[in-house]
């Protein structure tokens, strides 16, 4: 298959994924759905993996790490009740799939800051931002996303991609007032997403969204690191 063919491909892969998943209800706004139609997600996997891009399931990024799969981007994107020009804190970078998605609705007006880790997926995923055009919307930060980001706090959302035994208090901190934050919290054989809104300065109102799966949240205020 040549590349204009496999790129006609890719496109009518992606309109059938997010057309089902609309039909499931994943998908229920129209700016999630037009975000997940223009994100290529085969140029933030590994090219062993392209021609599965649009099956609705993860895939290993290396380093014990995976890419979500679509319907989980997009039940978070839904839960943030994003709009264009927030300013978004993204814990755990992996390869910048969920970080392209997330930029492409809050738009050139805002910006979406996500930490990463581990040194090789932080660079993979500034080459992979650039390369799709999205590296003006969002910036990749290395270090330990449990401290969160202060230098660009306060934040309208932060959540993150990867599950923490508890809620990292600096994450709470750095939410703006009437700010939402999105994690997985739990232990490896079982997590939930929770949904926390910042009410006051120490007022949080918490909701859990259901059960999940990711990989743990390494880091100061998450699991230690394995020896």
């Amino acid at each position: 298959m040549d590349f204009e063919n496999l790129s006609g491909f890719m496109k009518d892969e992606r309109e059938k994924l997010v057309e089902r998943l609309f039909s499931q209800g994943y998908i229920r706004t129209q700016k999630v759905k037009e975000a997940m139609l223009k994100v290529p997600r085969e140029e933030f996997m590994p090219l062993e993996n392209h021609s599965h891009a649009y099956l609705d399931r993860p895939f290993p990024i290396g380093k014990g790490q995976t890419i979500s799969a679509p319907h989980m981007v997009a039940i978070i994107a839904e839960k943030l009740e994003l709009e264009e020009g927030m300013n978004i804190l993204e814990i755990g970078t992996g390869w910048g799939y969920n970080a392209a998605v997330v930029g492409e609705i809050v738009g050139k007006k805002g910006h979406v800051f996500t930490i990463e880790r581990i040194t090789s997926l932080a660079e993979k995923a500034r080459e992979n931002l650039e390369k799709t055009g999205y590296s003006n919307v969002v910036t990749v930060i290395e270090g330990d996303g449990t401290t969160g980001y202060p230098d660009k706090a306060p934040y309208h959302r932060i959540y993150a991609t990867a599950s923490a035994p508890k809620i990292p208090e600096p994450l709470k901190k750095q939410l703006k007032i009437g700010g939402k934050l999105i994690i997985p919290m739990g232990s490896d054989y079982f997590q939930e997403l929770v949904s926390i809104l910042r009410i006051s300065d120490d007022k949080y109102q918490t909701q859990n969204l259901g059960g999940v799966i990711f990989v743990p949240m390494i880091g100061q205020h998450g699991w230690p690191e394995e020896d």
